[in-house]
């Protein structure tokens, strides 16, 4: 019997989502950086097997944030849930084991929605393996039963692999029959330049340490073939010119040390070599901008 089915990955910011589906897909999809919020877009990541095929839904993390982009975020969120068969809810079960009091407020946004799914939710409690003393955990698996009544709980790490198999196999279980959708070779419904443009973003997550992130956006403005190597000109959009300065870096060094790394994940990606220029602009206030964050693929 072969399996088919489309899985939402819910949870509060920064709960492992992006690298549970990076593991089970067995290469990257999804942007990981140690900052909450990286992720902005739906991004689809899909796991064929010889019993199944499963379409992950990796979304941007669940808050109440203000402001349009992160209107967006969430409506991004709950777009994925409506169209999926079944629903897995990630918690940072290393933090909650430190900090209980902040559980509530995290999970909050998340009930109500996931009451009128009326789809099977699972409850990975992520992170175990940052935990050495496991009964700490106890009181936020109970916690995670209380806020998800139903839902099946499975302590896990999305990093070491603990849980991850047996978390895996309570999703197949709620799938439907049904024959593979995609080829067996494509791993993300979307579009290389897109994927292309997340590399990007992630190096400056990474390497710039500030709030500044957030208020950046990648935007592949050129692409062109040219026999064995493709050329790539992308524009990273910051929202002042002091951000610009900062992205740019003294002597351009922080471009250049950007730019370094992510073309040689590009063309891992790509399997081809790749030329990619950077440049940087100031579009001021473009988090609060409909037009310009639906052609960053938000808000659709």
């Amino acid at each position: 019997m072969h399996k088919f089915g489309v899985v939402a990955l819910m949870g509060p910011p920064n709960a492992g989502k992006s690298t549970l589906m990076n593991a089970y897909l067995g290469q990257k999809v999804a942007i990981v950086s140690p900052k909450p919020q990286t992720t902005r877009n739906r991004i689809s990541g899909i796991l064929t097997r010889d019993d199944a095929q499963v379409v992950f839904l990796d979304t941007p993390g669940v808050h109440r944030l203000r402001g349009r982009m992160n209107r967006y975020l969430l409506e991004s969120a709950w777009q994925a849930l409506s169209g999926a068969d079944a629903a897995v809810v990630l918690l940072d079960g290393a933090h909650y084991a430190a900090k209980p009091g902040v559980m509530e407020s995290d999970v909050k946004p998340l009930v109500e929605p996931l009451k009128g799914y009326g789809g099977p939710v699972i409850v990975g409690v992520n992170k175990v393996d940052a935990v050495k003393d496991k009964s700490r955990l106890l009181p936020v698996m109970e916690a995670a039963g209380r806020f998800f009544p139903g839902a099946e709980i499975v302590p896990m790490s999305a990093l070491s692999g603990d849980g991850r198999e047996k978390l895996l196999e309570r999703v197949l279980s709620h799938l439907h029959e049904g024959p593979a959708m995609y080829p067996e070779d494509q791993i993300s419904t979307a579009p290389v330049r897109f994927l292309v443009a997340e590399t990007v973003r992630e190096k400056l997550f990474l390497e710039l340490r500030q709030e500044l992130p957030y208020s950046t956006a990648v935007e592949i403005e050129h692409w062109e073939e040219d026999g064995d190597r493709v050329r790539i000109n992308a524009v990273i959009y910051v929202a002042r010119d002091t951000h610009k300065s900062m992205v740019i870096g003294k002597g351009g060094a922080m471009l250049k040390k950007v730019g370094t790394e992510a073309r040689a994940e590009i063309e891992e990606l790509l399997g081809q070599r790749a030329h990619l220029e950077l440049w940087v602009k100031v579009r001021e206030d473009w988090t609060e901008d409909p037009g310009f964050l639906r052609a960053l693929g938000l808000g659709e």
